[in-house]
């Protein structure tokens, strides 16, 4: 990069904090610090870096901005004295001493628009940039375009000494401005989920969902087809999300339920289908498919558009990829309708794909590595990433076979 620290020469390490005066606690191998908008009911904070920290137990400092699950117009305005103060702290940050490793996910505030950020990662002695969506496609107009993360994120992704993405469409995009990109999938612990372990399909077979409030909308272009399975077998459709508004027509099948963390993610073991509808943008052949690894840590049986990553994780998960609206419907009957035997042997190949090529097992010495962490007793080549995830290729998966 162009302030001569990105060219070569030596690296250090380390920081995060929550609410308030942050917190310092010291760790093995140096400090980590950590950035964010977001708290521990953000998704990407938690699933990118929470729960890593929970895994790993490793201890940080997490700074992030109010603490909430997110940092939409709505939710500044009912709290604009909490803004100033998260303003100042933010401000602040230049005149501490600079961090052994910081790791930034996503960004540390609404309205920094990645400039904060890459001063940060650059005098940082590591530091390393993380996202998980197509935050470069955020076609949404208003005062996103000014203060959404869409603003900051080439500014911020170039100011990193490393860059982790959540999936190769991500690399992608990220290696086009930047020379160091490692594919790190977002992972998941698979015996956090109650396993699913009966595979026949009651009276009323149950259709699950899990997502939030922006996401639902993702369930509307395939309601007609949702509809039909209900007409023809009575199924019900349980959606996890923290979400209130009607689902309009789909309303007449749907039973919601508030997401609760692990309470909510035991409901996946007493489903009969997990389900992933996407539409086919620029933004979400970003995502990153973390709805089917939790179906299938839970060896709960899949349906999922094959938009994205998602194609990849569908297949090694032994699910149905309905390519389009209209295939929803046979792909659904079929899912409830097939023999006990072979959902249960989807459901096995489900739950074997995610332990071997999205837990935090398989992936942990790659995170380390990443972040400038020394490895744990343990994580030898059995259960490691075969090699770096580099933009181009899908994330490498470890090879069960040594």
């Amino acid at each position: 990069m162009d302030d001569g620290k990105r060219g070569g020469g030596p690296r250090a390490e380390p920081p995060v904090a929550g609410d308030g005066a942050p917190t310092v606690a010291p760790m093995t191998g140096g400090q980590l610090v950590i950035g964010s908008s977001y708290g521990a009911a953000g998704a990407s904070m938690r699933v990118r870096v929470l729960d890593w920290l929970r895994f790993l137990r490793l201890e940080a400092e997490v700074l992030d901005y109010l603490g909430t699950p997110n940092v939409r117009p709505g939710t500044l305005l009912r709290q604009p004295l909490r803004v100033v103060a998260a303003e100042r702290r933010l401000r602040s940050l230049g005149r501490r001493p600079a961090w052994e490793r910081l790791l930034v996910s996503r960004s540390m505030g609404p309205f920094t628009r990645g400039r904060l950020e890459a001063a940060l990662l650059q005098r940082a002695g590591w530091g390393v940039y993380d996202f998980d969506d197509a935050l470069y496609a955020d076609a949404r107009g208003g005062v996103h375009h000014f203060f959404g993360e869409a603003a900051g994120w080439s500014t911020a992704v170039r100011g990193a000494d490393l860059v982790i993405a959540g999936n190769a469409s991500l690399a992608e995009a990220a290696a086009r401005i930047h020379p160091e990109v490692r594919v790190i999938p977002s992972c998941v612990e698979p015996r956090d989920y109650p396993r699913k372990t009966s595979y026949a399909v009651g009276p009323v077979p149950r259709l699950i969902w899990m997502g939030s409030p922006s996401t639902e909308p993702f369930l509307q272009p395939v309601a007609p087809a949702l509809l039909r399975v209900h007409r023809l077998t009575g199924a019900r459709l349980t959606v996890v999300s923290a979400g209130r508004r009607p689902l309009g027509e789909l309303d007449v099948m749907t039973d919601r339920v508030t997401w609760d963390g692990p309470r909510t993610d035991a409901l996946l073991a007493d489903a009969d289908c997990g389900i992933m509808p996407l539409p086919d943008t620029p933004f979400t052949r970003g995502k990153c498919a973390y709805k089917l690894l939790q179906y299938g840590a839970a060896g709960l049986p899949a349906v999922a558009s094959p938009v994205g990553v998602n194609a990849q994780v569908i297949e090694q998960l032994d699910g149905l990829a309905p390519a389009d609206a209209e295939s929803w419907a046979e792909a659904l009957l079929g899912m409830v309708q097939e023999p006990e035997a072979r959902r249960r042997t989807r459901g096995h190949a489900a739950r074997r794909a995610v332990e071997d090529h999205y837990s935090f097992d398989a992936w942990q010495s790659e995170f380390l590595r990443s972040v400038h962490l020394p490895e744990r007793p343990g994580t030898g080549p059995a259960r490691q990433a075969s090699a770096p995830g580099r933009a181009g290729g899908a994330a490498p998966a470890p090879d069960r076979t040594r």
